[in-house]
C-alpha cells in the first residue's frame, strides 16, 4: 500500500476513517473526534488496514528502539490499594515478597542483562514512593545507581519507585538515572474509580513534572483491560501527549487471583492491536512499548503487535510474572525487520 491516498476519482480500499488518518502520516494530528471514531467504528478486517498504518507512521516517526529489561528490587508489603496490583498489601496474592535489595545484587543482575546486549536496566521497587532523599532506603538506592555507573557505564538506569518529592527527583538526575517510569495506568479523570484511592493522579503528574524539570526522560503509560470505556483510552493518550513524555509503556491487563480485578475477562487480541495503532497514532514520535502481557495475553499475536505501532517491550520477565529470554526476542525483532 502506498503511503499517499488514491488521487482524485480512484475509490479507495480503505474503510474513510483510516483513510482521513493518513493525514498523520504527513504530520497532521488526530483529534479526540477522530480517535474515538476510528475505536468505534473500526473492526474486523479494517483493523488490518489501521495496523498498517500505525506500522507506517511508526517507521517513518519512532523507528526501532531496543528492547529494555526491569527488575523486581522490593516485592510486595505495599501500602497502596491499586486494584490490579499483586503486591498491593490490600490483597492476597501469594506473591514472593522481599526487602530492597543490596547494591551488589542488583548489579549482579545488571551484569546479566548487559552480556545479553540489553543497555537499559529498569529498577523497579514497590512502594508509594520517596518524599525525603535522605530516608535510608533512598540513600541505598542512589548507592545502587552509583554502582551500576561506576561498573557498567554504558548501561542506561531506569528507575521506577514510585511518587517523588522535588528534592528525590532532584537526586535522581545526580546520581546517574537517565529515565523515569511514572504510569498514568488510565484516564486521569477516573483514577480514583479505576486504579486507586490511597494516592492521586495529581501527585503522579506532579513527580513528572519534577523530573523533567532535571532533565530526566519520561516513561509514562498504562493499563488496557481494566473495566475502562474506549473514551478512557483516548483521554489517557491525549494526557500522555500533553506531557510530552519520550516513552508510553503500554500493559495489558492478566487477572491476577486475589487482586480486586481476578473476574476481568482477557481483552481479544484484536481489541489490543486496535489499541495499539490508534496510540500510535496519536503518539507518532514517541517510543510506545508494549509490558506486561505480550506473551499471556497476546501468544501468538504478539508479533502483530510490533507491526501496530509498537517500537520497543520489555524482554526477560516483568515483575511478579515470567517473560520470553532475551535470545527469543532477538529472534523475533530480528525477523519483525523483514517487514520494515
Amino acid at each position: 500500500m502506498s503511503d499517499s491516498i488514491p488521487p482524485p476519482g480512484v475509490p479507495s480500499p480503505l474503510h474513510p476513517l483510516v483513510l482521513n488518518a493518513y493525514k498523520v502520516l504527513a504530520g497532521g494530528v488526530l483529534s479526540r473526534d477522530e480517535a474515538l471514531a476510528l475505536a468505534h467504528e473500526i473492526h474486523g478486517e479494517d483493523i488490518v488496514d489501521l495496523v498498517s498504518l500505525a506500522n507506517k507512521v511508526k517507521n517513518r516517526f519512532a523507528g526501532e528502539t531496543p528492547p529494555c529489561s526491569i527488575m523486581n528490587v522490593k516485592s510486595g508489603r505495599c501500602s497502596q490499594d491499586c486494584r490490579f496490583c499483586s503486591q498491593s498489601g490490600r490483597h492476597h496474592t501469594g506473591v514472593r515478597e522481599f526487602p530492597l535489595l543490596e547494591p551488589e545484587a542488583v548489579l549482579e543482575e545488571a551484569r546479566k542483562d548487559y552480556a545479553t546486549g540489553v543497555r537499559d536496566f529498569g529498577y523497579v521497587a514497590s512502594g508509594y514512593g520517596y518524599t525525603d532523599p535522605a530516608h535510608p532506603e533512598f540513600r541505598k538506592m542512589l548507592a545502587t545507581f552509583d554502582l551500576i555507573h561506576r561498573e557498567l557505564p554504558e548501561m542506561r538506569i531506569c528507575v521506577s519507585v514510585g511518587i517523588l518529592s522535588r528534592e528525590c527527583a532532584k537526586a535522581l538526575a545526580e546520581h546517574h538515572v537517565s529515565r523515569y517510569n511514572m504510569n498514568l495506568q488510565t484516564n486521569p479523570a477516573h483514577y480514583r474509580d479505576l486504579v486507586a484511592t490511597t494516592h492521586s493522579i495529581e501527585e503522579k503528574i506532579q513527580t513528572i513534572r519534577y523530573l523533567k524539570e532535571f532533565g530526566l526522560k519520561n516513561c509514562t503509560g498504562g493499563i488496557f483491560g481494566m473495566g475502562e470505556t474506549w473514551e478512557d483510552r483516548i483521554d489517557m493518550a491525549l494526557a500522555i501527549r500533553d506531557l510530552d513524555v519520550e516513552g508510553t509503556p503500554v500493559n495489558v491487563l492478566l487477572p491476577i487471583q486475589g487482586t480486586a480485578l481476578e473476574s476481568r475477562p482477557l481483552m481479544r487480541p484484536a481489541e489490543v492491536a486496535k489499541c495499539f495503532a490508534i496510540y500510535r497514532l496519536i503518539l507518532p514520535g514517541k517510543d510506545l512499548k508494549f509490558a506486561a502481557g505480550r506473551e499471556t495475553v497476546m501468544k501468538d499475536f504478539q508479533g502483530l503487535l510490533m507491526l501496530a505501532g509498537t517500537n520497543t517491550f520489555i524482554t526477560g520477565g516483568y515483575l511478579t510474572t515470567r517473560g520470553r529470554t532475551v535470545a527469543e526476542d532477538m529472534q523475533l525483532l530480528d525477523n519483525l525487520r523483514d517487514f520494515r
